[in-house]
């Protein structure tokens, strides 16, 4: 299960996905996304992609979320706070490594998905963490609701999933940390 990030993802993972056998899924943006990444970049599914390096939280985010995951932690900077940001453009299989090593760098994460909260990134993230390290996870994506069909700054607004959001999850996970 993939969703790319930006364009320069999308035709890396595309190419990739046409040499491998088996049941594959690509969600896909309709409208166009800002660009992330720069013209060859590779990726290699399953590996999540460290977009900023960061020491007191960790967001983990994919697809259109990637980018406000970035502002998100702009916004944290401001108040100085240091936030890793990593695209987990893979959800299945979902990079165990890189998740555990989110969370012993940082001690907390954020995940961040234009997505149903269940069964999706977060929860992936959380089953991970909680029989390897457990830390503070909050999640930001759909709860539990049916979708709906909109503008697509309509429906971030909507469902909470703007960099504002993430930045008050972010608070939120390190406020739970153990010390």
């Amino acid at each position: 299960i993939i969703e790319p990030s930006d364009a320069v993802m999308l035709k890396s993972v595309v190419r990739q996905m046409s040499e491998t056998y088996g049941v594959q899924y690509m969600r896909i943006p309709r409208k166009q996304v800002p660009r992330i990444y720069e013209d060859g970049t590779e990726f290699k599914i399953g590996k999540g992609i460290i977009v900023r390096e960061g020491r007191d939280v960790t967001i983990m985010a994919y697809g259109m979320m990637v980018i406000e995951a970035i502002n998100a932690a702009e916004l944290l900077a401001k108040d100085g706070i240091s936030a890793r940001v990593v695209d987990m453009f893979t959800i299945k299989p979902v990079d165990r490594e890189c998740i555990i090593e989110s969370a012993k760098k940082t001690g907390a994460i954020v995940t961040a998905e234009n997505h149903q909260i269940i069964g999706g990134l977060g929860s992936a993230v959380a089953e991970v963490l909680c029989e390897s390290l457990p830390v503070p996870v909050e999640r930001i994506g759909v709860h539990d609701e049916f979708g709906e069909v909109g503008q697509v700054d309509y429906l971030k607004e909507r469902f909470g999933l703007t960099a504002q959001c993430i930045a008050a999850k972010a608070k939120a996970a390190i406020m739970r940390k153990v010390v």
